[in-house]
Order: structure tokens, then sequence, then C-alpha cells
């Protein structure tokens, strides 16, 4: 389950309920799911969107995606650095960004218009929307490690537009300790 900081408060929230009443007020979508068979850690993309693909293709129909692929970031990913700076620089898409994470975790950060920027520590079973428009960034975790379903609405996929504001640059990507189990195996042990 995520986690959720709002940085200048330092407050946080992690009751299931009251994170996706948080999140829906700033216009993010948040679920939780389980897999619609069990997938081994080592699963290769096809298997993993195999066996999502009943919960894909709900997606794709409410949200108008005609894509997904997975994404497996580790620590060994050739060009981590570069391809880390896309993303940790405060930016927004033209489409929505949707992740549903597989394995690690990662922190997003939220700029919402008129609010405190919010931090959303992810981990395996969550599933959030970050709609088009939506001032964010994201850092992985100290393990640097993510696996994750993203679904896109242009099979080109998302480009982002940075707004050089800075605001990435006062807060730090701490992550706040969630379990970094696999989902099939986190899931057993709750």
């Amino acid at each position: 389950m995520a986690l959720i900081t709002i940085l200048d408060q330092e407050k946080t929230i992690t009751d299931r309920e009251a994170i996706a009443a948080y999140l829906n007020g700033v216009g993010i979508d948040y679920e939780q799911w389980a897999p619609a068979h069990p997938v081994s850690v080592d699963a290769s993309a096809e298997q993993v969107l195999k066996a999502y693909s009943r919960e894909i293709d709900k997606l794709k129909a409410r949200g108008g995606y005609v894509t997904a692929d997975v994404i497996d970031v580790s620590p060994d990913t050739p060009g981590l650095d570069d391809m880390l700076a896309k993303f940790n620089r405060e930016h927004w898409h033209d489409e929505d960004e949707v992740r549903f994470i597989i394995a690690g975790h990662g922190l997003f950060h939220i700029h919402p218009k008129g609010g405190p920027v919010l931090a959303i520590e992810v981990q395996a079973g969550d599933l959030i929307r970050v709609p088009r428009g939506t001032l964010h960034w994201f850092n992985l975790c100290a393990d640097r490690r993510i696996r994750a379903i993203r679904l896109f609405q242009d099979i080109a996929g998302w480009t982002p537009h940075y707004t050089d504001s800075g605001v990435d640059e006062n807060f730090l990507p701490v992550c706040f300790g969630l379990s970094d189990l696999p989902l099939n195996a986190r899931t057993a042990t709750e």
C-alpha cells in the first residue's frame, strides 16, 4: 500500500481509504490490485501483461489507453542515471501517466495547483494515475528498483514538458520505508 507524505506539513497518511480520498481530492487516481493469477518475480513482460490482461483491458476502456508495456528498472539497467534524469525534474505530460507497480518502489512527487507538494511512495500492488497536465516528478528509492506496467494513450509514449521551476530541487527523494517484497510474496504474508 502506498504512503503519502505532505512535505510542507510533515504529515503522513497510511490508511488505504484515507490515501485514496486524499489523492482523489488532488485529482490522482489510486487503487490496489491483486494478480489475476500468481506471477513469478522473474516473469517476462509478456507473462506479466497476460496475467493482468483483464485489468489492463478495463483500464484501456476507462481511460482511452491504446497500449501497455512493462518497465523493469534495477541498479544494473544500462544508462540508468540518464533515464532517471528524464523523470526527476518537475514536468507534465499531454497524456495520463499510469503505473501499476509489480515490484520495488518509487516516489512520485505531485505539485497540485494551489496545494502543497506531496510525496507518494508506491510499492507492489499500487496503481496510480497522474492525469495529463499534472505537475510531478519521479525518483527511485535507495535500492533503485521498480517494475511496473505502464499504459499509454499514444503508442509513441509520453513526452515530458519540463517546467524548469526548480521546485523539485527543494525536496530530497527520501523514501519512507515501505516493504520491497514483490506483490505475490507480500500478499502471501499479509
